[in-house]
C-alpha cells in the first residue's frame, strides 16, 4: 500500500480515537482473517521479534504499523504462549518513543538475564535529510510487562557499513552472550558482524569481527540473521535480499535461507564446515525468520508469512501480514527438518478418512501419504468450477508444485503463480495445514516447507482428493 511519507510516519498520539476505530472497523470486514494463526489487530504484521522464554512463558513481538498496510513508523506488540501454538497479546508495546528509536523499532531479539528479559533491537532513526542513523539499542521488560530502555547507544554504525546495519539476535554460546547483526557494505554486499559481550554484561558490546560464514556477498543486504543450534550443530537462518540467483534458485522476490555447520569459531570469527545455502521454505510467504534455543535446548523458528515490498489483497481492508506456525528444527542425516510443535494436536475437533468434500471450513489438516511411482493432484480451496489450490505430488519424477493461478485474488504475479521443489522418487508424506488465507505443508517429516498465502474466493470451500490417495482429515478450531 502506497501511503505519503507523512503519513506513515505520523506520531502515534496524533492519530484520533475515530481514525482507529475506522480502521479496525475496515479491518473487521476482511473476508479472510486467520483462525489459528497470529494476525494484527489492525495494520501490518511484518518480523517476528524478541522470540525468547522468560517467567515461564514462551514471548514473541511482533512489529506493527498498526494505521494500515504499509510499513511505517513501527512498534513491537508483545504476545506471550505457555504451548506455542495460541498466543495472546498482553497489551505491552515497545513503542517508538525515544531519542534513539524516534523513526521505528525495528526487529531484534531478546533473552533473560538476571531475572529480566533483555531486548536488543535497531532503532531507526533519521535526520532532517531523511538520512537514516540505525542504531543497536537495548531495553529491559520486567515480569509485570513494564519495559525500560536504555539512555546509551550499545552499539554505534561501525565505519565499514552503510545505513542497512540491523537486527540484532542475541545468543548464548558456551555460557557467554554473542550478537550477530546483518549489515551491508559500502559497496553493496551484504555481510554479518559478530559482537560479544564484555565479561558478560549485555549493556557492554564489543566488536568481534566480520563473520565468515562462507557467503559470496552476491546479495546487497543480509537482514535478520539467526544462529541456533541443534544436535550441536551451529545452524545460520537469514534472508538475503538480493542473492544471485545462480547462487540459489528461489523466486520469491527475496529468499529465506540457512546453513548448517559444523562448528563456530568465536575468534576468527567464523562458522565451518563445508555448508551448503538452502531455501528454508519453497512457497510463496516467508521471510525474516527468528529462532532461538530454548532453556532445554531445543531449536524453534517462527516466520513471518509476507514478504517485503509486495501488495496483498488484505491492504484494502487496512491490514497484513501473519505469523507462521512455530516449527521445532532437527537434523537428520545432515538435513534440516521442521516440524510444528507436537501442541498443534490439540487444535483437532474431530477426524474423518480423507475424501472429497463439497463445503470445508477451510480451517483444517491433512495427513496422508502418496505412493511411489503416483502422481496425486489435490485441489484444495476448491469451487464448483474446478477453480482452487493445486498440490501436485509427483512421485514418479520426484517433484511437488503448489499452483495458486485459478485461486481466489491473484496478486505478486510477477513473481510467478507457481512454487515447486524437488523430493526423493519415493513414498512421500504430507502434513498440511490451512486456515482461511493460509497453507502450510510439510513434506516428508519437515524435509521441505511450504508455507504461502491464499485468497480465495467466498464460493471456494471444497476439497477435492485424487483416487488413490488415502489419510485423514482433521477439523481444527
Amino acid at each position: 500500500m502506497n501511503l505519503p511519507t507523512e503519513v506513515r510516519y505520523r506520531r502515534y498520539e496524533d492519530w484520533t480515537e475515530q481514525e482507529r476505530y475506522a480502521i479496525a472497523e475496515n479491518v473487521a470486514k476482511s473476508p479472510w482473517h486467520a483462525t489459528y494463526h497470529l494476525e494484527p489487530k489492525t495494520g501490518l504484521l511484518n518480523d517476528p521479534n524478541g522470540f525468547s522464554y522468560f517467567d515461564g512463558k514462551f514471548h514473541l513481538f511482533y512489529q506493527n504499523w498498526p494505521f494500515g498496510a504499509a510499513h511505517g513508523l513501527k512498534q513491537w506488540v508483545h504476545t506471550t504462549s505457555t504451548d506455542l501454538v495460541h498466543f495472546e497479546e498482553t497489551g505491552v508495546t515497545l513503542l517508538p518513543d525515544h531519542a534513539h528509536d524516534s523513526h521505528g523499532a525495528y526487529s531484534g531479539s531478546a533473552y533473560e538475564v538476571d531475572g529480566k528479559l533483555f531486548i536488543f533491537y535497531t532503532g531507526n532513526v533519521r535526520d532532517e535529510n531523511w538520512v537514516r542513523d540505525p542504531l543497536q539499542i537495548g531495553a529491559w521488560m520486567d515480569k509485570d510487562g513494564n519495559i525500560q530502555k536504555f539512555e546509551d547507544v550499545l552499539i554505534q554504525q561501525p565505519s565499514d557499513v552503510t545505513e542497512h546495519f540491523r537486527d540484532p539476535q542475541i545468543f548464548d554460546y558456551k555460557g557467554h552472550f554473542y550478537a550477530i547483526v546483518g549489515a551491508q557494505s559500502h559497496d553493496k554486499s551484504g555481510f554479518i558482524k559478530l559482537y560479544k559481550a564484555v565479561d558478560n554484561d549485555v549493556t557492554n558490546w564489543q566488536e568481534v569481527g566480520n563473520l565468515d560464514f562462507g557467503g559470496t556477498g552476491s546479495e546487497y543486504m543480509i537482514e535478520c540473521p539467526n544462529l541456533v543450534f541443534v544436535d550441536g550443530k551451529p545452524v545460520l537462518l537469514y534472508s538475503p535480499q538480493g542473492l544471485d540467483k545462480a547462487e540459489l534458485s528461489y523466486d520469491n522476490i527475496y529468499p529465506n535461507t540457512y546453513k548448517v555447520f559444523d562448528d563456530f569459531d568465536t575468534e576468527a570469527p567464523a562458522l565451518t564446515g563445508n555448508a551448503k545455502l538452502e531455501n528454508l521454505d519453497y512457497g510463496f510467504e516467508a521471510y525474516a525468520t527468528q529462532g532461538f534455543n530454548t532453556p532445554d535446548g531445543r531449536a524453534l523458528i517462527v516466520s513471518w508469512i509476507g514478504l517485503p515490498d509486495v501488495d496483498y489483497p488484505t491492504d484494502r481492508f487496512d491490514y497484513q501480514g501473519a505469523m507462521s506456525l512455530v516449527k521445532e528444527l532437527s537434523l537428520k542425516d545432515g538435513k534440516l527438518y521442521q516440524t510444528p510443535v507436537a501442541a498443534m494436536e490439540a487444535l483437532r475437533k474431530s477426524s474423518e478418512p480423507l475424501a472429497n468434500k463439497a463445503e470445508t471450513s477451510n480451517t483444517y489438516e491433512l495427513d496422508f501419504t502418496v505412493a511411489a511411482n503416483q502422481t496425486a493432484d489435490l485441489l484444495l480451496f476448491a469451487d464448483e468450477a474446478g477453480n482452487g489450490l493445486r498440490l501436485i505430488i509427483d512421485t514418479k519424477t520426484g517433484k511437488i508444485v503448489l499452483d495458486r493461478s485459478a485461486c481466489g485474488e491473484q496478486y505478486a504475479t510477477d513473481f510467478g503463480r507457481t512454487r515447486s521443489c524437488d523430493i526423493a522418487p519415493s513414498d512421500t508424506s504430507i502434513r498440511l495445514f490451512t486456515d482461511k488465507s493460509i497453507i502450510e505443508i510439510f513434506v516428508n517429516g519437515g524435509e521441505k516447507v511450504f508455507t504461502s498465502r491464499v485468497f480465495p474466493s467466498e464460493n471456494q470451500i471444497g476439497l477435492v482428493i485424487p483416487e488413490g490417495v488415502t489419510g485423514t482429515y482433521y477439523e481444527l478450531g
